[in-house]
């Protein structure tokens, strides 16, 4: 059997095709979304989990010396790894949020398979990552349905990381290939995303037109411009009808990351001055929000940002600040004040405001926001967002006869009024946000392995 396979920043979901309908695969009850997201005792504990608890053997030698470095970890640390030692979804967060020191929590890791410069072991890591979330789907997927998966496709973002990073784009796809193949799917192919979208589209077009599929989901946006309708419906061969397409790392865990950043952060002494009246530097709360960007997750985390963080301390003028920011740090607490950025910018769809209730263990920190700080937060990412879709149109040489927009992110007013000030006499029709990628991914597998 094949599926259409969503494996998303923010949710992951999967759907088949029973008597020519195609139907979503209930993932967790009768939930057919699961976060991506996912944690275990330590980092090492993935790996190990992979070859003891699933019987899925290492892809190559760099693979084989990771399995070999979490094995001995693991040893020393005492820690004998279980199969419910690894969580997945929303049992993950909840578990991080109870207990944030002592848990290795991911989520998104799609968002960091395209980034350069990073070493064989990294991505060979990366690749169990993704295994095991991927596992877990397939092997999920199959007890619902009671038969075996076999074929996939797969989704993927026209740019992973950035505009034209070709390499970047190569990269991921090839941790995405191995990860599917070694989760147990013999046959693994790719559409873009907003090409699925589009083709899920499609079906209900009565004439052909030229549609601006806008794909805002958690990572990344897209945007193709594509000739569809009735000419085209269930061609397997369509180059001619698929005119542009942008795509950029920038979608709702950047809004996130930028209403914590701007609107949070003040609270752990963003905007303070230390004792000798210098600004404290900026890239400390950046590097402590930016859950996308694993370097500057490192940078931020790491053993060695202890000492600067305990001299910004002594030397603050507001040092109450400064301690949540170090309490921040020492108790890995990042993901937690991101999860109340991204509750307030669902709930400033429909409110003025909100307040934000941050804990750091020894202290409950409440933030009120306003709807105007969250949309003036968020600036910077929705610039970008309108310079894909211009970018689309220029590519295309064409003005769209209607714009499809879909993804999670797409459900914001914000961000719809954003892409309508480029082309504001052209209709938007709102999306499945969050199933029609899935729809269409499932509708290409049923034409390429059929």
């Amino acid at each position: 059997m094949s599926i259409g396979f969503d494996f998303g920043t923010a949710n992951c979901s999967v759907a088949h095709t029973v008597d020519g309908k195609i139907t979503q695969i209930p993932l967790v009850g009768e939930n057919a979304f699961i976060p991506s997201t996912l944690c275990a005792p330590n980092a090492e504990s993935v790996s190990e989990y992979l070859f003891r608890c699933l019987d899925i053997k290492p892809s190559d030698e760099t693979n084989e010396a990771v399995l070999r470095r979490a094995v001995k970890i693991n040893r020393e640390e005492g820690l004998e790894v279980q199969a419910d030692d690894v969580k997945f979804g929303h049992q993950a967060l909840e578990l991080y949020l109870e207990d944030p020191k002592d848990t290795y929590f991911v989520k998104s890791p799609k968002s960091f398979l395209g980034a350069m410069g990073l070493r064989d072991i990294q991505l060979s890591f990366f690749e169990d990552l993704v295994c095991a979330m991927m596992s877990n789907i397939k092997r999920r997927a199959e007890h619902s349905i009671q038969t075996d998966i076999t074929q996939t496709v797969i989704g993927r973002p026209v740019n992973f990381l950035g505009r034209g990073g070709e390499n970047s784009n190569i990269q991921a796809v090839d941790i995405l290939t191995r990860a599917a193949k070694r989760a147990g799917f013999k046959d693994v192919e790719f559409q873009y995303e907003p090409v699925a979208a589009g083709l899920d589209f499609e079906a209900s077009l009565t004439e052909d037109k030229n549609v601006l599929v806008v794909d805002i989901g958690g990572g990344t946006t897209d945007c193709s411009m594509i000739r569809m309708g009735p000419s085209w419906h269930n061609k397997l061969e369509r180059n001619d009808s698929l005119l542009a397409h942008t795509g950029q790392m920038v979608g709702g865990n950047d809004l996130d990351i930028f209403i914590a950043f701007k609107c949070f952060m003040k609270e752990f002494g963003l905007g303070s001055k230390l004792l000798n009246g210098l600004d404290l530097p900026l890239i400390q709360y950046w590097n402590a929000m930016a859950i996308n960007d694993v370097q500057a997750q490192r940078s931020f985390y790491g053993s060695d940002n202890l000492k600067p963080l305990r001299e910004f301390f002594k030397q603050a003028a507001e040092p109450e600040k400064l301690g949540r920011l170090l309490k921040l740090h020492q108790e890995t607490l990042g993901y937690g004040v991101i999860n109340q950025a991204e509750r307030a910018k669902i709930a400033l769809s429909d409110h003025d405001d909100y307040t934000a209730l941050i804990d750091l263990i020894s202290e409950r920190v409440e933030i009120i926001t306003q709807r105007s700080e969250i949309e003036a937060a968020i600036d910077n990412p929705m610039l970008k967002i309108r310079n894909l879709v211009e970018e689309a149109v220029t590519q295309s040489g064409i003005k769209p006869d209607v714009i499809y927009m879909t993804g999670g992110s797409a459900r914001s007013t914000v961000l719809t009024a954003a892409v309508a000030s480029v082309l504001p006499n052209t209709e938007i029709i709102a999306g499945n946000y969050f199933g029609s990628v899935t729809a269409g991914l499932t509708h290409w597998s049923n034409l390429i392995y059929r």
